[in-house]
């Protein structure tokens, strides 16, 4: 009786197999909700309209071997990365040279004029041209060409 079973216990487990692993937070399908002329553009000129406009509404899908979206937000072979930036790091560095060209410029006060909060903001990598950093779980901001887009999940 013991050893049918037990047989019959080893054979559930190996018929239900490992958990599958859970998607990691960034996967899903994100919005462009807004944008706003980013603290480092230069105020004598006037970003380009057109492409804020063309991208608003639109859908960017973080897949785990693909990103899907409009360009320049699309990616055939993304490679992941998530990190904690500082502040200053945020945006390619943008916000630390900033303050290079300026030392009354403060990177955490810069971040926090976008919504970020805390010294530490978690940033993915993606290996193509965007990196996304996550002002919270459902929240995040891209900067392209003088403007910070906010996308929101779906």
């Amino acid at each position: 009786m013991k050893s049918t079973a037990m047989a019959c216990l080893f054979a559930s487990l190996c018929v239900v197999g490992p958990a599958a692993a859970a998607d990691p937070f960034y996967i899903g399908s994100w919005t462009l909700t807004g944008a706003v002329v980013a603290p480092w553009a230069d105020p004598h000129r006037k970003p380009d309209d057109a492409e804020r406009t063309r991208l608003m509404g639109k859908t960017v899908l973080l897949k785990t071997r693909e990103i899907s979206g409009p360009r320049p937000f699309a990616c055939a072979k993304p490679q992941y990365e998530v990190t904690d930036y500082g502040p200053d790091m945020i945006f390619q560095g943008a916000f630390d040279e900033m303050q290079r060209a300026d030392k009354k410029a403060d990177p955490q006060a810069l971040a926090a004029s976008l919504g970020f909060t805390g010294s530490r903001i978690r940033t993915l990598e993606t290996g193509c041209e965007i990196d996304v950093h996550f002002v919270d779980d459902t929240t995040a901001e891209i900067g392209l060409n003088d403007y910070v887009y906010t996308l929101k999940r779906r």
